[in-house]
């Protein structure tokens, strides 16, 4: 990377674009709830509050990124305690970027609006609703157990991922792949445990149900994000891309990543342009901005009525099977995923934190905020690795927003 700049900023402003009053935007939109205070507030104790926020730690994070890292952003938001901070010599403050996974929350928000609107049980299963999808030998899975990832379904059979390497994704970055073609690859794998007994992050489980989104309502799934989720809320960062658009619509930085050559020679590769075939999955692109805006909808119970929000903070009792987001800090072995699509994490200085990270070659981004809404941090991050290299920057800027004194290690 050329010479890093660095901008940072603290500002006093009050918070500019309120979220809009109660719309309903076309026919399957859903009119949005009053302003309320946010879900869950009477529960959360003092002790769960976010550290004072220490601004010299964030621009250090971001002056000091590691090479691997060719830019990044930071957005922290909450009662004094606003920061905003890019790094890199061409990411825009208002950048937008792939949030890769942070898609399911979307996903997860609409499936719980079709459930509140009597068109989806959360009990009914993909067998109902998708007659003929799965082998005729599985068990029933329910949506609710697609939402939460305990269906047990396969995690995929690496069409979309070849061998794992920078250099098939820099040859192949262009290549679509329908959901149907997803859930068909995952199908040469076998079931990975009895649905209901265990919790294993698996991006299929949001493929299968984005179809049944499909199904149920006759309409895309981008349609459905734009007229429940992003018109009504203002959100003109965020979208759904189009099979072929490969393209980041306004301001953004670009993606690489680094190519090891038979010579032994490492070259570095633009990707910012590649498939969105990640889909209800991973395939969104968003700002900072507008995540911000969207977890303060969420959680403040505009969204979903009370039944469904609170679906958005269940996270199941049971055991996490082989699942690495969750083996950070005393979520270790447990099940750590809602229905909402959401993760909870406890950080080292004892604020829960719910929210979601999310990567795609190039980008890796994390939005978490408490349920009270007293702290929000987006981070946002251009690495050149896709093993998962630049988790500990991430997660560090992600508990430095929070007031955490220290970071739980790589996972």
């Amino acid at each position: 990377m050329n010479t890093r700049t660095r901008t940072a900023r603290w500002s006093t402003l009050a918070a500019a674009g309120a979220l809009l009053a109660a719309v309903t935007v076309g026919a399957a939109a859903p009119a949005l709830a009053a302003d309320a205070p946010p879900t869950g507030t009477a529960a959360v104790s003092a002790t769960t509050r976010p550290g004072p926020l220490d601004r010299e730690a964030l621009a250090k994070t971001l002056d000091t990124l590691p090479a691997d890292i060719t830019g990044a952003l930071v957005r922290v938001d909450g009662p004094g305690a606003r920061w905003r901070g890019t790094s890199g010599e061409d990411v825009p403050a208002n950048a937008r970027f792939r949030i890769g996974s942070i898609s399911k929350v979307f996903t997860a928000t609409v499936m719980l609006q079709l459930v509140a609107e009597g068109r989806v049980e959360l009990d009914g299963t993909v067998q109902q609703y998708l007659p003929g999808l799965l082998p005729a030998g599985y068990p029933p899975v329910t949506v609710r157990e697609l939402l939460d990832h305990t269906s047990g379904l396969p995690g995929g059979g690496g069409m979309t991922s070849g061998d794992g390497s920078t250099a098939w994704f820099a040859a192949h970055k262009a290549d679509y792949f329908s959901p149907e073609q997803v859930v068909a690859d995952m199908l040469t794998q076998p079931m990975g445990f009895a649905p209901g007994t265990a919790q294993q992050y698996n991006g299929n489980n949001y493929f299968v149900a984005a179809m049944v989104i499909e199904k149920v309502t006759g309409d895309t799934f981008a349609d459905q994000v734009r007229e429940r989720i992003t018109g009504p809320l203002g959100l003109h960062a965020t979208y759904v891309p189009a099979a072929d658009d490969l393209a980041v619509r306004g301001p953004h930085a670009h993606g690489y990543v680094d190519v090891r050559a038979a010579d032994g020679s490492t070259g570095r590769v633009d990707v910012t342009e590649q498939s969105p075939y990640p889909w209800a999955e991973g395939g969104m692109i968003s700002s900072a901005a507008d995540l911000e805006r969207f977890f303060d909808a969420l959680f403040r119970g505009r969204l979903l009525p009370p039944a469904q929000q609170a679906e958005v903070f269940a996270v199941p009792d049971l055991p996490n099977n082989h699942n690495k987001s969750c083996d950070i800090g005393p979520t270790t072995g447990h099940a750590c995923f809602s229905a909402g699509g959401l993760l909870r994490s406890v950080l080292p200085n004892g604020t829960e934190v719910w929210g979601k990270t999310g990567a795609r070659p190039g980008y890796s981004s994390a939005v978490f905020a408490t349920r009270d809404l007293s702290r929000t941090v987006v981070v946002g991050l251009n690495p050149t690795g896709i093993s998962g290299e630049e988790f500990p920057t991430l997660w560090k800027a992600v508990t430095t927003g929070f007031g955490s004194g220290q970071v739980y290690g790589k996972r």
